[in-house]
Formats: structure tokens, sequence, C-alpha cells
């Protein structure tokens, strides 16, 4: 399976945690990125571990091989197009999620996710792992 892709939270603690059709994937992907947000969510995790020294070398060893994507106006645009329309929709979803989406909405990326209310954003290209 080609193409590229942003990894959702938890696809990357699928990853770390050696989910062997997770990493085939990630194996077969032109390219892979993760955002700001799902960093965040990771170190937030890895720090409120049991083991947290381990986890966190794991995050830094898997985050020096990936693409890196920083928010900025273009991000913050596309966030205020998707909250607006999941309001009129009636459909909220986690504010991190709104941030990821527009993300892979910004960089034209697939969203590679286990979470199906990514499928109310309008547009966004999802593949469930």
């Amino acid at each position: 399976m080609s193409g590229k892709y942003l990894l959702d939270s938890n696809i990357v603690i699928a990853s770390l945690s050696s989910d062997a059709g997770v990493l085939k994937r990630i194996e077969d992907a032109d390219e892979y990125f993760i955002s700001a947000t799902v960093l965040g969510e990771m170190f937030f995790g890895a720090l409120h571990s049991a083991n947290s020294s381990k986890n966190l070398d794991r995050l830094e060893d898997f985050v020096s091989v990936a693409g890196f994507l920083s928010c900025d106006i273009s991000t913050a645009r596309h966030y205020g197009q998707i909250k607006a329309l999941l309001r009129r929709k009636g459909k909220p979803i986690p504010e991190n999620d709104i941030w990821i989406a527009a993300s892979a909405m910004q960089h034209s990326l697939t969203l590679a996710t286990r979470d199906r209310h990514f499928d109310d954003v309008d547009g966004l290209q999802l593949s469930l792992w």
C-alpha cells in the first residue's frame, strides 16, 4: 500500500506496540508524517506511563524517522472550516482530532486512524488501519 499518510495517535501507539499490520502499512507507505498535535498527545502519554523513560526514548526514535508537521495559519484556517462544518452537522469530534484532520487536509495526506468519527469530516481522505 503506497501513499502519503498522516498517522493518528492510535496508529503511532500501535506501531510502538509492534502491531505487525500497522508496521507493514508504515513500511509500505511512500511517506508518513506525524503532526504537532499527535506528538503532544504521545509525549503526554509517555510521561504518564509506568515506563516513561523507555517510552520517551521509543517515541524519540519514532519521531526521528517520521516527517513532522507543525501548525501554522493555514492549519488554523482548515481547523476553523472543519469545526464550523461539524457544528452545522451536529457531529462534534474531540478538539485535538479537528487539528489532526486540519493537518491532513492542509498537506493533502491520507489520515491513517482507527477512529470512525473522522468519517464526518467532509473531504478528509481516510484509511482505517
